[in-house]
């Protein structure tokens, strides 16, 4: 396998963004300044990717995801279609205080489709967020999370299979 980096050409990507080797960035996705993005990851359509974000080594960022700052993630994780990242506990069009609540996902850690991850969290090692739920409090590490508001439903393994 080729360890080439490839940008799509509908792609927009900051001078001041580092992206490792393997990486791809699909069509129409953008990735701002002081971004860093590890190596093998696939970054599909439509993603925006906010300043100073970082994110690890191995990982899938769906369609149409937003990752503002303030978000850290780690290696391995996968964020599906339409997840939304909130950086803003106050969010309001002309708060002069405004100031960046940050999110954590750690490494191996996957979040279904449409899930909304509430900023200021910390979503665990191989932790599961089910498709479309809201998140709201930390996960923790190898645990499934469910509905709106997210709660844990399951302890799993790394592959994601409940365990006793």
């Amino acid at each position: 396998m080729s360890q080439d980096i490839y940008i799509d050409a509908s792609a927009h990507v900051s001078d001041g963004a580092k992206i490792g080797q393997g990486t791809k960035v699909w069509i129409n996705s953008q990735i701002r300044e002081n971004v860093s993005i590890g190596e093998n990851c696939i970054i599909s359509k439509d993603v925006y990717i906010d300043a100073g974000v970082s994110i690890g080594n191995g990982c899938k960022i769906q369609n149409s995801v937003s990752v503002y700052q303030g978000v850290t993630i780690g290696n391995d994780v996968f964020v599906g279609p339409n997840v939304s990242f909130t950086n803003d506990k106050v969010p309001r069009a002309f708060n002069s205080d405004w100031q960046i609540t940050e999110t954590i996902v750690e490494n191996g850690a996957s979040l279904g489709a449409n899930a909304t991850i509430v900023c200021g969290i910390k979503i665990g090692e191989y932790a599961m967020v089910a498709a479309g739920s809201v998140v709201t409090k930390d996960v923790p590490p190898y645990t499934l999370v469910v509905g709106n508001p997210a709660r844990i439903i399951a302890k799993i393994d790394k592959a994601g299979n409940k365990v006793s």
